[in-house]
Parts: C-alpha cells; sequence; structure tokens
C-alpha cells in the first residue's frame, strides 16, 4: 500500500531555512509525477511545487524563488529546499504523488512548518 512519511518540519525565524524530506514506497516513485502541499489553519490544502519523472519542475508564484523541489529516486525521496522563508508559509506540509491526489488517495501525516516573524 502507498505510503508517505514526511519530515523536516520545524519553527523557524523568518527569513530562514528548512529541507522537507518525504520518503515514498507503495508506489513507483521513479516513474511518479510528485508534488508538495501545504495547508495553513482555516484554508484549504494548496499546491506548492511538482517535479515530473524527468526532473521537469513548476512552482506556485508565492513559493517561486525561494523553494526547490528535487527527488532521489534511489531513495525513493522527494525533497523541498525552503529558503528565505516568511510567516506565510506557516502550514502543514504535505508530499504526494499527483496521481494518487487525483484518485482522491491516501495522504500522509505531513511535517509541521512554523515560520515566526
Amino acid at each position: 500500500q502507498v505510503q508517505l512519511v514526511e519530515s523536516g518540519g520545524g519553527l523557524v525565524q523568518a527569513g530562514g531555512s528548512l529541507r522537507l524530506s518525504c520518503a515514498a514506497s507503495g508506489i513507483i516513485f521513479r516513474l511518479s509525477a510528485m508534488g508538495w502541499y501545504r495547508q495553513a489553519p482555516g484554508k484549504q490544502r494548496e499546491l506548492v511545487a511538482t517535479i515530473t519523472s524527468g526532473n521537469s519542475t513548476n512552482y506556485a508564484n508565492s513559493v517561486k524563488g525561494r523553494f526547490t523541489i528535487s527527488r532521489d529516486n534511489a531513495r525513493n525521496t522527494l525533497y523541498l529546499q525552503m529558503n528565505s522563508l516568511k510567516p506565510e508559509d506557516t502550514a502543514v506540509y504535505y508530499c504526494n504523488a499527483l496521481a494518487i491526489v487525483a484518485g482522491r488517495g491516501p495522504w500522509g501525516q505531513g511535517t509541521q512548518v512554523t515560520v515566526s516573524s
């Protein structure tokens, strides 16, 4: 079965950096387009960044130039490097395969990112 385990969140001051990791199993990771999502309190989950199996990337305007998504297919792991963090980046961050999201499949537990001003 699909298992997604996010880690690397924490409390950081504005302007700081964090690197999130997502260990994936139960999917053919190297063939899967993957994404990072986030959900702030009282808001809907939103797509932050995506990466295709061919390493093409796309970003939400709100994080473009500050966040970098990457993948290590040998480790079945997805990463999100977050720099120049802002208080509005505070949210629970999730990873998932785009196909699973489209099929309303399962999510992991997420990792909390809190940015203080």
